[in-house]
């Protein structure tokens, strides 16, 4: 049964779990400001001498993400706490294709993810051996058609995606993300391996888990809460985020099931 914690505010469960993975886009912030409540959230658990990780589907290192919330105003001791997807992606590459040249799709402002091996980066896609996915080329961030005609005739190559997520709410303004062209290529045939909620790997590097209680807190049915029922741990899901307009048309319940998804918790906004 699941259960709502507007009422009793996050309060309720804290001390039920060790560890808390928690989302930060939709959840701490929308891309422009912080949820101070959700700040609060983030030093209460400290103050209970329990650990958390800002665990993020961002398609960069996280001292990029550390910088971007610093300027939103984040404390450093909090900043510190953060793991990305791109840096899990970052930590493979290293280990397995330096040396082999990649095509990048997807905006400059993600170039830091690859600076330590630029020189290994085309722009011909024909002569690349792997396909970098870090989003959508800013001059077709909003046509997922063009990717579909730029993939069509290399889906033997390997595509690595650093960012599972489809969309992002940007403000009031959503965004597709690098899983939406991810997912175009799967559909035209061809093999993708994603770093990222909800696949393992960005939880397994981000911290020890070993003998803990953990909860994984979020607001994306596909990513945040999948990824806990993958690692089989409990959720909680906050529904005033990517999926707020589809739960008022809705309902959480039909929501829940059209995903095939099952949450601990479900709460609002992040609240204490």
């Amino acid at each position: 049964m699941t259960k709502n914690l507007d009422g009793e505010g996050f309060k309720s469960v804290l001390n039920k779990y060790d560890l808390f993975f928690i989302d930060l886009w939709g959840v701490i912030h929308n891309g422009i400001e912080l949820y101070e409540e959700a700040v609060n959230v983030l030093m209460k658990i400290s103050e209970a001498k329990k650990d958390y990780v800002l665990l993020t589907n961002a398609p960069r290192p996280k001292k990029n993400v550390e910088n971007f919330l610093e300027k939103m105003g984040l404390d450093k001791n909090k900043r510190e706490k953060v793991f990305t997807s791109g840096e899990a992606a970052l930590n493979f590459l290293k280990k397995k294709k330096l040396n082999q040249i990649f095509y990048h799709l997807g905006p400059p402002r993600d170039f830091d993810l690859f600076i330590d091996f630029k020189k290994n980066k085309t722009e011909d896609i024909s002569k690349s051996d792997y396909l970098l996915c870090t989003g959508l080329f800013d001059d077709h961030d909003q046509d997922l058609s063009y990717y579909k005609d730029l993939l069509l005739k290399h889906i033997s190559k390997k595509m690595i995606c650093t960012n599972p997520d489809l969309i992002v709410d940007r403000g009031s303004k959503r965004e597709y993300c690098a899983g939406s062209v991810a997912m175009v290529f799967e559909k035209l045939g061809g093999n993708v391996i994603y770093f990222g909620k909800p696949h393992p790997e960005v939880y397994n590097q981000s911290i020890e888990t070993s003998d803990k209680r953990i909860i994984a807190i979020g607001d994306n049915l596909r990513t945040d809460i999948k990824g806990a029922i993958n690692m089989n741990y409990d959720s909680l899901f906050i529904t005033g985020g990517i999926h707020n307009e589809e739960i008022r048309n809705k309902g959480i319940s039909n929501v829940l099931k059209k995903y095939n998804v099952k949450t601990t918790y479900y709460q609002s906004t992040l609240k204490w």
